[in-house]
């Protein structure tokens, strides 16, 4: 009962926001997909100044406050890039630049956030999870590079648990188990480099037939998902550098139903293009 907080609880000094989620990495990805996607219908749609724009703005605003809540910095910075991209597509100069001065000081009161919830700065080599990064960085592309299969065919999926033992990961141990924390290298390392570049491929053709969406779409639902998609998978490669969101569930869930919406945009727009053809 007291685990559960039913008949004690007490707040810990690191308290995260998780959401329903048993971590707040995870909550962080999913939310930055979620609030892209609202500020992309939100930015698409023509006539902000009605009932739905005020809805999709306070949904973004809820939405970032819960992003921020997570203290999650590199799902900060993926949303961050997200939605200058965004802007940078739909607004005229003079709303960028007005934006840009209202977001500093919310940039100076989410470092000032960090530091007091975490004690780190923004970019800090003394941080424990920056300093653990780098060591599975290092020891993971030694490990790719130290055999040519390696680099072929990968190591194997999920043979990092049952093997880190014998390759000496996590400096042997003397460090947290988990994973490379990072896209590019847990896909060449488990895979192979092969498997890596079919990966980018993928992505770089979904962010094409997205890129195609905004600029043919007319109607302002359609194209607001695709730009906030766009904006998603651009924030979704950036955090990926550093987090290994493409191994999670929950978060690669969502990001495939993002595209299967996304999808469904690309044949009905088809559709409607052969209808005109054919008339």
């Amino acid at each position: 009962l007291q685990q559960l907080g039913i008949s004690d609880w007490s707040r810990g000094r690191d308290w995260r926001a998780t959401g329903f989620f048993n971590h707040w990495v995870t909550y962080s990805e999913v939310l930055q997909l979620i609030a892209s996607v609202a500020l992309g219908i939100f930015l698409a749609l023509r006539q902000k100044k009605s009932l739905i724009g005020l809805l999709l703005l306070l949904a973004v605003v809820g939405f970032a406050f819960a992003l921020g809540m997570t203290v999650t910095r590199a799902s900060w910075i993926g949303f961050a890039v997200s939605a200058l991209v965004m802007l940078m597509l739909t607004a005229s100069r003079r709303t960028i630049l007005i934006v840009g001065a209202c977001a500093i000081p919310l940039v100076l009161g989410s470092v000032l956030f960090l530091q007091q919830k975490r004690s780190i700065g923004f970019f800090d080599r003394r941080d424990q999870s920056t300093s653990w990064r780098e060591m599975v960085w290092r020891e993971g592309f030694e490990l790719l590079v130290s055999k040519p299969r390696h680099l072929i065919f990968g190591v194997g999926m999920d043979s990092i648990k049952g093997y880190w033992r014998q390759w000496g990961l996590f400096d042997n141990g003397r460090q947290p188990i988990g994973h490379m924390h990072s896209n590019l290298l847990q896909i060449a390392l488990e895979r192979g480099v092969p498997a890596l570049i079919v990966w980018l491929i993928l992505l770089g053709v979904y962010f094409r037939m997205l890129w195609r969406l905004i600029r043919e779409q007319a109607e302002d639902f359609p194209r607001g998902v695709a730009l906030g998609a766009l904006g998603g998978t651009i924030g979704f490669f950036t955090s990926g550098l550093v987090h290994y969101n493409w191994g999670d569930s929950e978060v690669v869930t969502v990001f495939y139903f993002i595209m299967g919406l996304c999808l469904v945009v690309e044949r009905t727009n088809q559709r409607s293009t052969e209808s005109r053809v054919r008339v």
